[in-house]
């Protein structure tokens, strides 16, 4: 059976704050738990205005506190931005504080710019250790060796479940290597879904986390009563895409009634291709997408994203796509 999952990148929205961005996320991670999703997962993004879980571990301990049983972790923590014991002792002091409900996904991009990356005291040549590095990690986080000169503590022993986060086929290579779950990020980069999927599944190697290949694939799904307006809400994440192409990123805008006066043919043309796997509508349509998309893929999770600016609207999105997910199956 297929699992269901929630990716929140903590949209900070316009006029609002980063306090009220990270309150609506710990209560719709709230309204995630009883809806039946399995994780709720928070991003790292550093120098994003709009965006406001550069903190991640942080963030996660504040969903985590305000829960009880699903699982809450990173989606991803940019380990190139970090040296691997300060994020065994982070995750090590999660899983401390909330036993059997940690993820520690790992992505290889910086997850900012160049400028923001120097001020993070890191440099380009960090993502060329990544693999290393996740190794490392993986022992940090491991059964503790007799002898052992460096321990996290916590961390040792906790065994927090370790992903890799993709969007080529450079992650999938290595999470099939290492025997890890793979997260492909198809909600803005579609280009290599099924190659890396391939890749994964054809080189997998059963490890001590992991026996048999697990994928997750991203999707951005807005639902709502009509198709009308899910399309409405869906322009929301379609200017913030045209903002990126623009260099003008900022807080979540409010949705259009008109996107096609908002953006040109070029822009239009890009954010369509980066939305490509994208899910918008009633829910019989999010119910016809959602089941083409999960059959083409094969995937054993799918996580959900939904940058709706009005947080009312994008509760109902994910009770929508909750109910949609039960005659799925």
């Amino acid at each position: 059976m297929v699992a269901f999952s929630v990716l929140d990148l903590t949209h900070i929205i316009q006029g609002s704050s980063a306090g009220d961005a990270l309150r609506n996320t710990r209560d719709l991670a709230q309204l995630a738990e009883r809806l039946g999703y399995t994780r709720y997962w928070l991003a790292e993004h550093h120098n994003m205005t709009g965006i406001a879980s550069a903190a991640t571990s942080l963030v996660i301990s504040h969903v985590a506190a305000g829960t009880s049983t699903i699982r809450v972790g990173s989606g991803g923590i940019m380990l190139p931005n970090h040296s691997p014991l300060v994020i065994a002792e982070q995750f090590g002091t999660l899983e401390a504080l909330y036993p059997g409900r940690i993820d520690l996904g790992l992505g290889r991009a910086p997850g900012t710019d160049q400028r923001t990356l120097r001020a993070l005291r890191r440099d380009n040549s960090t993502a060329d250790t990544f693999p290393q590095d996740v190794v490392e990690l993986q022992a940090l986080l491991g059964p503790v060796q007799a002898g052992q000169a460096v321990q996290a503590v916590p961390g040792g022993n906790s065994n927090v479940p370790i992903w890799i986060l993709g969007s080529s086929v450079f992650g999938a290579q290595l999470a099939a290597v290492l025997g890890l779950p793979y997260a492909f990020a198809s909600h803005f980069a579609p280009d290599s879904l099924f190659q890396a999927l391939k890749f994964y599944r054809d080189g997998f190697k059963p490890s001590r986390q992991l026996q048999k290949p697990h994928i997750m694939v991203g999707a951005n799904i807005v639902a709502a009563e009509t198709d009308a307006e899910a399309k409405r809400l869906f322009t929301s994440i379609q200017q913030s895409f045209a903002a990126l192409f623009r260099g003008t990123r900022g807080q979540l805008p409010p949705p259009l009634d008109d996107i096609d006066s908002f953006w040109s043919p070029s822009e239009k043309a890009q954010a369509s291709h980066m939305l490509a796997y994208a899910i918008v509508g009633s829910p019989e349509t999010v119910r016809r997408d959602l089941g083409n998309f999960m059959q083409k893929t094969g995937a054993d999770e799918v996580m959900v994203t939904s940058a709706i600016y009005d947080h009312a609207a994008r509760r109902r999105s994910y009770e929508i796509v909750a109910d949609v997910c039960k005659t799925l199956g």
